[in-house]
């Protein structure tokens, strides 16, 4: 699990979110989206067409399980890791999530 003071830092400049635990991770909820998971103690943000070509280039990995014949790729990318540090930078990233979640939503 990743710390939850760590967690609500990373994502104040976005707004406040609500953590649940979920297989075994955590699901991160900015007012009632899901825009980030934990798995593995590794925080990886929502993605969609719009925002991958962003985590592309900034040298991001999806996330993916091995499934009963293949990897199943799930639409979660991992975060910069100078982002991890630095809410500042945090931020740009969790809006990428954010707009990726609502559009998910509809």
């Amino acid at each position: 699990m990743m710390d939850e003071d760590h967690l609500r830092d990373l994502f104040q400049g976005l707004g406040p979110i609500t953590i649940r635990k979920m297989f075994g991770g955590q699901g991160i909820y900015h007012q009632g989206v899901i825009i980030a998971v934990v798995v593995d103690g590794e925080l990886l943000l929502k993605a969609d067409a719009g925002t991958v070509p962003h985590f592309e280039a900034a040298g991001c990995s999806q996330w993916a399980y091995k499934g009963k014949s293949k990897p199943v790729r799930m639409p979660y990318w991992s975060v910069p890791s100078e982002a991890l540090d630095d809410p500042s930078e945090f931020t740009p990233w969790a809006r990428l999530a954010y707009a990726a979640g609502l559009r998910a939503k509809k």
